[in-house]
């Protein structure tokens, strides 16, 4: 019980932030308004939309695509079938986007309840889990993951992961007193079946983790968010006051003739009428510039991908050079990634076959990623031509295809049409030794060898 009320504080903790980063992220979040220089009546109206945040999380989670795990001989642990009943290539890139949000998410695995054959491997975001973790063994000690919330926010039950045992916990109003009934309960025992050195049955997914802070560290998203909203509503305003000022135009023009309708005072002097210079768009469409560099040096980004286009249009090698600034980061992203997903790979194979440690054959499994790089179909034949004349056995091998630029899943077909092709030149040979010996046609078109009279003798005394 400890252990569940810290899991829950902490969650309590960290959940305004988490709400918060959410918002930013699908643009719900409005910004904070100084109160100096915006009309009351046009700032309760306008929005300014701005999808940077999305932008600055997406352009560094689409570099990392999951597509399978490479395994060294057959599939004996049925790691293909785990990843395609848990469709891990849709769970991974949902398990980074929430990472690259709110710096960490989770991944639980445990037996399915109503089907217990079956492993499931369900990604849990920052904002309805919550951890902690053990500094002493590095590893995560425990976790909670809200499963189920009423209609005005309160949680009706989650679930507690420790190591060794997962307990569903649940609280269900009895019938007339509207009183809560409180159930603390161990789940399915298959579920919990890994030793204690192992930790719970949840993997978590940090970006960027450091020594002192294992949980990882957002991507810094949504800070200027405020001062750019700022700016665009800014323009908005002159856009708006100038509708209007061509609104009052009739009534203005009566007012100049009123005016030139008005005599000389007794010194002689006239109505005079200036015309005030209208405000410029160009200081906030240069604070914006400004806005969108900070905003590409802080989240890697291009400043092309903001949208804003510079006064000298940025040369294909400075896109190349900001480009490889994300894939640089992808590496070592997918790297991080990999284990942890091999890590949980490993623990649903134990789940399912009933033991209590990972397999030592999941050391030979590896995880693959899609390349980061865009490469060209030339460069990539060139580079695999040449290999190929080096190594032995190369452009045959999947890691050969792979950096040629097929998918796992173009292996895969490769693979089947190369195995059926095989089986159709084994039967034409067995066909054409057969017809070389002389045999006859049966009815689906092989040959049959021919019995001599030794061989039917032979027959015979068998029988």
């Amino acid at each position: 019980m400890p252990i569940i009320q810290e899991l829950l504080r902490v969650w309590r903790e960290k959940y305004p932030r988490n709400l918060i980063r959410g918002a930013y992220y699908d643009c719900k979040e409005r910004f904070k308004d100084f109160g100096i220089s915006i009309p009351d009546q046009i700032k309760n109206k306008v929005e300014a939309m701005i999808g940077w945040p999305e932008l600055a999380v997406r352009s560094l989670s689409d570099l990392s695509d999951l597509e399978g795990f490479s395994i060294s001989g057959d599939d004996t642990m049925g790691i293909n079938d785990l990843f395609e009943d848990n469709q891990l290539d849709v769970t991974a890139s949902e398990l980074i986007v929430s990472s690259y949000k709110h710096s960490c998410s989770f991944l639980t695995i445990a037996a399915d309840p109503e089907d217990p054959e079956r492993i499931s491997m369900i990604p849990r975001s920052a904002d309805w889990s919550a951890g902690i973790w053990d500094r002493r063994n590095h590893r995560l000690a425990a976790a909670l993951t809200i499963t189920e919330d009423d209609k005005d926010g309160r949680i009706c039950s989650f679930n507690v992961w420790l190591p060794g045992k997962v307990y569903e916990c649940s609280g269900r109003p009895l019938h007339a007193r509207g009183e809560n009934r409180n159930e603390l309960r161990p789940a399915d025992g298959r579920r919990a079946r890994l030793r204690q050195a192992d930790g719970p049955p949840v993997r978590p997914q940090p970006h960027q983790p450091f020594a002192h802070e294992p949980r990882g560290r957002r991507i810094p998203h949504h800070g200027p968010h405020g001062g750019i909203g700022r700016i665009l509503l800014r323009s908005q305003t002159l856009v708006h006051r100038r509708e209007q000022g061509r609104v009052q135009q009739q009534h203005v023009e009566e007012l100049i003739q009123a005016i030139n309708a008005i005599s000389a005072d007794e010194d002689g002097n006239l109505p005079q009428l200036q015309q005030v210079q209208q405000a410029s768009m160009a200081p906030h469409s240069d604070m914006l510039k400004t806005m969108a560099m900070l905003v590409a040096s802080q989240t890697r980004v291009p400043v092309d991908y903001l949208g804003i286009t510079l006064d000298n249009p940025t040369s294909a090698e400075a896109m190349a050079s900001a480009e490889r600034r994300l894939t640089r980061i992808a590496d070592k992203q997918n790297v991080a990634f990999g284990r942890e997903l091999k890590r949980a790979m490993g623990i649903a194979v134990a789940l399912r076959e009933g033991t209590n440690s990972i397999p030592d054959s999941m050391r030979d499994v590896h995880p693959v990623w899609a390349p980061t790089k865009e490469i060209s179909d030339a460069a990539r034949a060139d580079a695999f031509t040449k290999i190929a004349d080096k190594v032995t056995g190369y452009a045959d091998s999947d890691v050969g295809l792979e950096r040629l630029g097929l998918s796992r899943e173009e292996i895969t077909r490769l693979r089947a049409d190369q195995q059926r092709q095989r089986a159709k030149e084994q039967i034409d040979q067995l066909k054409a030794r057969l017809a070389s010996a002389g045999g006859e046609e049966v009815q689906d078109g092989t040959q049959q060898p021919e019995h001599t009279g030794d061989e039917q003798e032979r027959s015979s005394t068998a029988a």
